[in-house]
């Protein structure tokens, strides 16, 4: 800020020594301390401002992309009712379950229960074994 170096400092401080008595040097560097003290406050106090008014502005153009995206949707998909995702996929389910349903009775052949027993020999041992107990 004041672009103090070390050396500069050196030097203010032998100056100091010499230009102020030493009976009034601890009351010199006790206001020295609190100037600095609130020099140090007043900078922070105004960067916590500076920094407040950015997060604020930063906040507003977030608030207005939002309001400029939200506007956009609205006018491409018109949320008047036309626009339902849930009965589009209950449509499409529907379909597919009747479709399904259709082709699932046109391939089974009818069959009667006699030629399910012929198909499996377990089911005729089981009536062979029914029909030798009675």
């Amino acid at each position: 800020m004041f672009d103090l170096e070390p050396g500069k400092l050196i030097v203010i401080a032998i100056v100091a020594l010499i230009a102020i008595p030493s009976k009034d040097l601890p009351r010199v560097l006790r206001t020295l301390g609190q100037f600095t003290g609130k020099m140090r406050r007043m900078a922070s106090e105004f960067q916590g401002q500076f920094m407040e008014a950015m997060r604020e502005a930063d906040l507003e153009d977030l608030r207005k992309e939002v309001s400029e995206m939200r506007d956009a949707v609205k006018e491409s998909v018109k949320l008047d009712g036309a626009f339902d995702p849930m009965a589009e996929a209950r449509k499409k389910i529907a379909g597919t379950v009747s479709e399904d349903e259709d082709a699932s009775f046109e391939m089974r052949p009818s069959a009667s229960p006699q030629d399910e027993a012929d198909d499996f020999p377990e089911a005729r041992q089981a009536d062979s074994s029914k029909k030798a107990a009675t």
